[in-house]
């Protein structure tokens, strides 16, 4: 018999580990707690509307061609995809709109409206971007970042100081362009990896250069095809399924996991990935005496945001959304800060609306738009319904007037969503919304490991590990653990 593989979570790097351990020849069966799969990347559906729940950019199209490429699939053999042009708009203020090209020559005549000369600067930008992009795809995220000695190749070692993993994101934009809103749209990529761009490598630059050239893209019908897509491949090669099993202890005997015990069932294991909440799983799933981190060290590590969600439907189209807007009519650097450095909710927030009926009216009734209203937030703050509809009025307010639309009395559905869902959906550390953050202090070989050193047959994949979050990392992070337990492990 094969030997028995446990993925604990459905989500973008449980599906992948799963998927491609089944493809080595393990008997793979994924444990999920919910009763949708798809982690943070859930869908729900009510009234007529369709709302993806996390994950809303497509952005690294070349990831989820090599990802279905590997299996000798395509991504269009699971879904249709959609370029948007324009890539998305930020909203600066209520007649000062900055509309994204998708595509260079429109991208570089934009810059030079804005800052005369910059279009040369902008090509010199990207051409160090694709390097880092080239480079950071092609020779990191796909070590599993056991040790520094990975890195230790000469040719390795080099092209660190070229892709400027020890100069900041903003130092490195500010050297180039003057203009503050194009410094403004060359930073925001950066925002969610869990610093501002003073204290993130420059390395991350990559970000703009998959933003920027690679595109940004829609799946028709929702961000969920992906999902259901990597849940048909995988049950193709032969991965099991239980849904609404929520995994309560992982039994350790002679420093080996033995099996997993969900509220109503035990699952025999030979090897055990935890594609959930990587914190969750050690801490809470694992007897202490098997931990392989302690509460402070997990107390020091620094989170990506967490979100304030609100999911609406409203009874008629508005005008002037694109699919992706970003309202910076606010002063960006402030949120940032009370993001980062002096964590609280934010006195004037800035916010993001995903308008995908604008390009997909299949996700709303006819003559309606699904919104999706996003305020990035710190994690760990106090998550009260009357602090979230204090900012459902600030935002639904500057929405309205920006728009110049009455909005609020047309909304005939609301939900939101923020820390405290975070926590009871996927037990997401401090309820936050995007893993462990990508600081140069927890890059590589200083995440937490893929690899237990307290149990011999456990291993983490997923957004607080190796190599960051994200979909893209996420789906490389499954391919990387199920290669390290294949070399490990015969199946």
């Amino acid at each position: 018999m094969s030997k028995r593989v446990i993925v604990i979570g459905s989500g973008f790097a449980g599906l992948s580990a799963a998927t491609n351990l089944a493809a080595k020849g393990f008997d793979v069966t994924v444990l999920e707690k919910n009763d949708v799969p798809g982690g943070r990347a859930r869908k729900f559906e009510v009234d007529g509307f369709m709302f993806d729940m996390g994950p809303s950019w497509y952005w690294m199209p070349d990831v989820f061609e090599q990802y279905f490429g590997s299996f000798g699939k395509k991504p269009s053999d699971y879904y249709e995809l959609a370029r948007l042009d324009p890539s998305y708009r930020i909203i600066f203020g209520k007649d000062d709109i900055m509309e994204v090209p998708a595509y260079r020559e429109a991208l570089k005549a934009m810059f030079e409206r804005y800052e005369p000369g910059s279009s040369r600067q902008l090509e010199r930008f990207l051409a160090e971007a694709e390097y880092k992009y080239r480079v950071g795809m092609g020779e990191f995220v796909h070590k599993p970042s056991h040790s520094i000695w990975e890195f230790a190749d000469l040719r390795i070692l080099i092209s660190m100081f070229r892709l400027q993993m020890f100069n900041s994101m903003s130092a490195h934009v500010r050297k180039l362009f003057k203009n503050e809103q194009l410094i403004q749209l060359l930073e925001f990529p950066v925002l969610f990896l869990g610093a501002t761009p003073e204290k993130t490598p420059a390395m991350y630059s990559l970000m703009n250069y998959a933003d920027l050239q690679l595109g940004t893209w829609y799946p028709m019908c929702g961000m969920f095809k992906i999902v259901e897509a990597m849940i048909d491949l995988a049950r193709e090669k032969g991965v099991k399924f239980e849904l609404g099993q929520e995994v309560r202890q992982i039994t350790v005997e002679n420093g080996r996991a033995t099996q997993v015990i969900t509220q109503n069932n035990t699952y025999p294991a030979d090897i055990v990935v935890g594609g959930a909440d990587y914190h969750h799983v050690e801490q809470q799933l694992l007897p202490a005496a098997h931990r392989q981190y302690s509460p402070a060290y997990w107390d020091r590590r620094t989170m990506a945001p967490s979100s304030l969600l609100f999911y609406l439907g409203v009874n008629k189209r508005i005008e002037g959304l694109k699919h992706h807007n970003l309202y910076f009519d606010e002063d960006l650097k402030q949120h940032a800060i009370e993001i980062y450095d002096n964590p609280k909710w934010p006195e004037k927030p800035l916010f993001y609306v995903c308008a995908p009926s604008v390009t997909d009216p299949g996700v709303a009734p006819e003559g309606c738009e699904n919104l999706f209203v996003l305020i990035p937030l710190a994690p760990g703050l106090e998550d009260t319904p009357e602090r979230r509809e204090e900012y459902y009025d600030i935002v639904m307010t500057r929405l309205e007037h920006l728009t110049g639309q009455d909005i609020r009395s047309h909304v005939v559905y609301k939900r939101s969503f923020a820390h405290q869902d975070f926590e009871r959906d996927y037990h997401a550390f401090k309820g936050n919304a995007y893993g462990l953050a990508n600081t140069l202090l927890q890059t590589a070989f200083l995440k937490p490991k893929m690899k237990s050193k307290k149990v011999n047959n456990l291993y983490f994949t997923g957004q607080l590990t190796t190599p960051g979050p994200g979909v893209p990392p996420s789906l490389i992070s499954g391919q990387v653990v199920a290669d390290v337990i294949a070399k490990a492990h015969t199946p």
